[in-house]
């Protein structure tokens, strides 16, 4: 292991926390256009200032602009994938700092883990470590909620091209993420008829009644032991007490471990028919996301990363997440992917979600270390 790399990044934790701070501060919800592009310049700016490194920026309509650097040289590449955006409005949470802990929106999931991977490029560059193999970082802007529909194709067509990808999303203290859940997203439209509750009941049809049979059916579907969740998040339907609905909707998250059982649960959900005769029903959506899964190639990633961290006393469990990662995109490719490289906290989506700042160090130069490995 070349020395260097630690040595170059001890006493860098207020240092690597200031420049989080700085990308924390420029909020960016997924769906403010004008505060992720704002957030975006700042990033820009930011490598700008610490690898005097210009962008190629994809300019978007509906999303943030999405956006690559690219460094070293060789015929392979190396792929770094970090979104930049938040489940956050703006205003709701605010940057501040309570012992060893930084709070603020998108701290931990995943501004952090992206800071955190500009310093470890930064190393190994001012360390004069050869880059054998490109390094590509891209940065996208419409991760949250939204399962990244504008960006994955940037992302499918880098990744190919790829020897592995490196996701510094968020992650538990002394953990990395070698597998994720698959999510399956839909939407159930129901059309009753509509009556009068009290002079004519029954020439109706109630379409909350029959979304009704449709939720329980799918609810129970769920099956911890095998990893699969079904979750009825939002229904909307009807337009007054006295009024037999007529409209009805619900949306539908699935997460599964495996892409059999993905495509078993899409059989299922796009086979419902309606149980009333006369109602209408249409199913639509589908997955969203494939499952991360551990294969041989990117159980190595693991080994390296594992091994790297007992030599610098940082060692590191894999474990499996259920939340969706663009790291997925990649694996289903074929491409050996390490996620959950990013900043170590609690509480990604929550008013608590912060980063433990005695391990941004230690997390940074395990990244740069597997990054040195990969491209040498």
């Amino acid at each position: 292991m070349n020395d260097s790399i630690l040595q170059a990044l001890q006493n860098k934790q207020r240092d690597i926390l200031a420049d989080i701070q700085t990308i924390v501060e420029k909020e960016s919800p997924t769906r403010n256009k004008a505060l992720v592009d704002e957030c975006g310049r700042e990033i820009r700016k930011l490598v700008k200032q610490r690898l005097g490194a210009e962008a190629e920026v994809f300019k978007r309509e509906a999303f943030g602009d999405h956006f690559k650097y690219t460094f070293g040289s060789g015929e392979q590449q190396l792929l770094i994938l970090a979104h930049f955006d938040t489940v956050w409005p703006q205003g709701h949470l605010a940057y501040k700092e309570e012992g060893n802990r930084a709070y603020g929106p998108g701290i931990l999931d995943m501004k952090g883990g992206l800071v955190q991977a500009i310093w470890a490029i930064k190393t190994l560059i001012e360390q004069n470590i050869p880059l054998n193999k490109k390094i590509v970082l891209l940065c996208n802007s419409d991760h949250e909620g939204v399962s990244s529909p504008d960006s994955r194709k940037l992302i499918e067509t880098e990744a190919q091209k790829s020897v592995a990808v490196l996701v510094p999303e968020a992650a538990e203290p002394y953990t990395v993420k070698v597998a994720r859940k698959g999510i399956l997203r839909y939407t159930l439209s129901v059309t009753g008829r509509s009556a009068h509750s009290g002079n004519n009941h029954e020439k109706g049809i109630n379409a909350i009644v029959e979304l009704t049979h449709h939720i329980q059916y799918l609810a129970q579907q769920t099956d911890y032991s095998k990893g699969t969740t079904v979750n009825v998040g939002e229904i909307k339907g009807g337009t007054g007490i006295n009024v037999v609905p007529a409209k009805a909707e619900a949306s539908v998250d699935v997460r599964v471990s495996t892409m059999a059982e993905a495509m078993r649960m899409q059989t299922l959900v796009e086979s419902l028919q309606p149980c009333h005769p006369e109602a209408k029903m249409t199913v639509s959506g589908g997955i969203v996301r494939p499952t991360l899964e551990q294969s041989s190639q990117s159980k190595k990633l693991f080994e390296l990363v594992h091994s790297f961290g007992k030599q610098i006393g940082y060692e590191v469990d894999g474990v499996f997440a259920g939340g969706g990662s663009d790291g997925s995109f990649a694996s289903a490719l074929g491409t050996p992917v390490l996620d959950g490289l990013g900043a170590a906290g609690k509480g990604p989506h929550a008013e608590h979600e912060h980063i433990l700042i005695n391990h941004l160090e230690k997390r940074t130069v395990l990244l740069a270390h597997l990054i040195q490995a990969l491209v040498k």
